[in-house]
């Protein structure tokens, strides 16, 4: 680890995963915390799901979508990744002074409303405000309890043959900030951030799966929002120090051509940029087709698609096939390609 903490430490890739297993696991170690998941599952009366996450967007407003709408449904589907339904947020405020009232306004205005879609209820929070300088607008902590609606095995459930869903197009919200960021793109362009709550589209697959009796519970292995790092990134926390790898097929992948446009401007890799409103899954072969029905009539899942296979080859590593029959190698991202993106 370096002496000091650098952005590449927020990026959610290599030096992300770093802290969180030389420092933080070590100190806070439990079983809970081990799994490592979008959201912790409570033991108790009914089982509980609780998730937490920090949002330090820049800009806080962006195409598709602003730090308020990103706020709740980050942890809404953090909560939904972890088999859970999102019922109650917690709602932190940090401010620099200075800030304008009109704009925290605006950001309050995204939340309710998203929140009133989600079926979440706000009930507790907290506000402070900063020195002028000491911040960068506005930062927002929510937090997301829910009850357990399936108890999803996880990454050790994943065997060879199993195949690898998308939600939806990928990539959307990385490249729709930068380009916000980098003053490039105007209120004409197609491209929009996906920042979208899941609580429909996880509902939709594992009640799809749940139909195919013969393919038996825990069909469905694992559920995830591939926000920082991406697609790519996201898989590797699934083969990292694993019996298996995932092999994608390029040709498969659903990406919108202004994502792909923006990329190229960018030099950035669609499977890198981060989603918001897009959720991956790895399932038995069984229930594929049920779950792509299902995905396909909800709004948000249009383009969902299998995009992959888990295979024996290459343990531990994910491989993409590329248009031309080749394959490479997709790694964990590293450095600080998409810093502050949620």
């Amino acid at each position: 680890m370096n002496d000091r903490i650098t952005l590449d430490y927020g990026s959610g890739g290599l030096k992300t995963s770093e802290l969180i297993e030389s420092l933080l696991l070590p100190a806070f170690d439990n079983p809970a915390l081990s799994q490592l998941g979008d959201g912790a599952l409570l033991e108790g009366n009914k089982k509980l799901v609780f998730s937490t996450d920090n949002f330090v967007v820049s800009p806080w407003r962006f195409p598709g979508g602003d730090i308020g709408k990103l706020s709740v449904c980050g942890t809404v589907n953090d909560v939904c990744m972890a088999g859970g339904i999102p019922k109650y947020l917690s709602l932190s405020f940090i401010l620099e002074e200075g800030f304008l009232f009109s704009d925290l306004r605006q950001i309050v205005t995204s939340i309710a409303e998203e929140a009133k879609k989600a079926g979440v209820s706000i009930v507790t929070g907290d506000t402070k405000v900063v020195d002028s300088g000491k911040g960068d607008g506005i930062y927002i902590n929510t937090a997301g309890i829910g009850f357990q609606r399936v108890d999803l095995p996880g990454k050790a459930a994943i065997r060879p043959g199993d195949d690898v869903i998308v939600s939806g197009t990928v990539g959307c919200h990385g490249a729709a900030v930068m380009m916000a960021r980098s003053g490039l793109i105007s209120e004409e362009s197609p491209l929009r951030s996906d920042c979208m709550t899941l609580h429909r589209i996880s509902a939709a697959a594992l009640d799809a799966a749940a139909v195919k009796d013969d393919a038996g519970p825990g069909s469905v292995r694992i559920l995830r929002d591939p926000t920082r790092g991406g697609v790519a990134t996201t898989l590797n926390e699934f083969t990292e120090g694993m019996s298996f790898s995932i092999e994608l097929n390029e040709n498969e992948i659903p990406v919108e051509s202004a994502v792909d446009a923006a990329c190229d401007m960018l030099g950035l890799d669609p499977l890198y940029c981060a989603c918001e409103g897009r959720m991956l899954l790895v399932c038995d072969p069984s229930v594929t087709e049920n779950i792509l029905n299902a995905l396909h009539t909800v709004p948000g899942g249009e383009n969902a698609a299998r995009i992959g296979t888990v295979t024996e080859e290459m343990p531990g590593k994910v491989l993409l096939r590329t248009p031309i029959g080749g394959r490479r190698i997709l790694s964990k991202l590293t450095g600080i390609q998409l810093p502050r993106i949620c």
